[in-house]
């Protein structure tokens, strides 16, 4: 490893290390949140060198140019930009992504045809004893070969990642809800790269976190050992997150709640007067399923919402990962005759936040999608259908305080309830306008106090 790796840099270049959360790029929330980060950080440092953990390095230089892409699973960490870097920075996202994209998919075939050629060379071997005792093979060399994550690495903390925490003034994870049972890997693998960077004596620091549900006892066992650890943990919300870091034997001096940093993105994009749309955004994933017969259900609310307070339907994407929003949205409003377009894949967070600053009201089974509505004083009906996201949404409700109704897609009233949710945040909108506009700017004070606490570990 060169010396350019191998010292901490000076106090007024500092290089930040950044776990992003979602390596592929492909969720706008999250890209919100980066997009914040990065930001204040440059504020902060004019000089610093940003750095993030990545599967997609073209793709993160053209959403942030000058951030430095650093792959996990690569050999060289901090290495300076070349060619294809500064071209993805002057294409952008919409001309860099679908090939970004399809390089990850690409390598996730490849190897998953290595791993199926092992296991059938394994079978074989099991099959023929035989050929062990005439030397042809020799088990335990190499049978799984080096382990190279599909654009999201479990955990562990690979040689690359160590290289760049070794050089790093500070390192930052960032917002999300993977610190719970629903992401097992994901959590694990956050984990370990905040104990490895303790163990670095790196100043650490946890920010816009969403915590929980965790009962899992290997994962309660993992937190309760490194989060204690962190100089820094600040939450999205109040609900859950800090008695959760209290039972893992957190400080309370080292937790404060600030809301979720994707606030000032989206209150940014707020345009001056209340919009007439109506947004609507169905996530349907493992962790939020929601049948066939809810989603008929649901088309039909909405068109009918839609006729009868005179809008257009708005559909909002907030994850392209395998087109989860995309493909549980569009068919929602297709063919209602009252519907606009989706923007298109590869858009900028800044964007779908405009895009919700058109709206009056927004419903939504996403969670950033949610902040990027009440950010800008927009009402939202939310969507649920696990525990996970009924945690999500309300966490989110007691940080506005107003403005939010839940409703729950597994009842038999679904069809009554959520036309009479949209009629009522209509009616509501202009009223709750003023104090969710305020609750917005507040959050990103507490935010921006936080961050400056966090840059001071430096």
């Amino acid at each position: 490893m060169s010396s350019d790796t191998d010292a901490k840099p000076p106090r007024d270049e500092p290089r930040i290390l950044v776990e992003h959360g979602e390596y592929r790029l492909l969720n706008m929330g999250d890209l919100a949140m980066l997009d914040v980060t990065v930001r204040r950080l440059r504020e902060r440092w004019p000089r610093a060198r940003i750095g993030v953990l990545t599967g997609t390095p073209a793709l993160l230089r053209a959403y942030l140019p000058g951030v430095d892409p650093i792959t996990p699973w690569g050999t060289s960490a901090w290495s300076p930009a070349g060619p294809m870097a500064r071209w993805a920075a002057v294409l952008g996202p919409r001309l860099v992504g679908p090939y970004a994209i399809s390089r990850v998919t690409a390598g996730i075939w490849a190897r998953e045809r290595v791993r199926g050629a092992r296991r059938a060379a394994r079978r074989l071997l099991h099959r023929a004893p035989a050929l062990l005792h005439r030397g042809r093979y020799r088990p335990g060399r190499d049978v799984h070969g080096p382990a190279a994550p599909a654009g999201s690495p479990a955990g562990g903390v690979t040689p690359n990642t160590e290289a760049a925490v070794a050089s790093s003034s500070l390192v930052v994870a960032l917002g999300g809800g993977y610190l719970t049972d629903v992401d097992p890997a994901q959590s694990t693998r956050v984990l370990d790269l905040l104990a490895h960077a303790a163990g670095n004596r790196t100043p650490t620091a946890m920010l816009g976190q969403g915590l929980g549900p965790i009962d899992d006892p290997g994962l309660l066992s993992r937190a309760a050992e490194v989060l204690p650890r962190v100089d820094v943990i600040a939450l999205r919300e109040s609900r859950r997150g800090p008695a959760l870091l209290e039972r893992a034997g957190v400080a309370p001096s080292r937790v404060v709640v600030t809301g979720d940093d994707a606030i000032e993105l989206a209150y940014s994009q707020c345009p001056e007067e209340l919009g007439h749309d109506l947004g609507v955004c169905l996530r349907v994933a493992g962790y939020a399923p929601v049948g066939t017969g809810a989603r008929r259900v649901v088309a039909a609310g909405l068109r009918s919402a839609a006729h009868e307070l005179d809008t257009d339907l708005v559909p909002v994407v907030i994850s392209e990962f395998r087109s989860e929003d995309r493909r549980s949205t569009l068919p929602l409003v297709a063919g209602s005759g009252r519907a606009r377009r989706a923007l298109g894949r590869f858009s900028r967070p800044q964007d779908v936040a405009a895009q919700v600053g058109r709206c009056r009201v927004l419903v939504t089974g996403a969670y950033h999608a949610g902040v990027f509505a009440l950010s800008q004083g927009i009402p939202v009906v939310a969507l649920t259908s696990s525990a996970y996201y009924d945690d999500k949404f309300l966490g989110l409700a007691g940080m506005f305080g107003t403005g939010l109704e839940l409703v729950r897609l597994d009842g038999d009233d679904l069809g009554e309830r959520l036309p009479a949710a949209i009629r009522s945040a209509w009616a509501r909108a202009p009223q709750e306008r003023t104090a969710l506009l305020a609750s917005a700017v507040e959050q990103i004070a507490a935010s921006r106090k936080t961050f400056e606490r966090v840059c001071d570990l430096v």
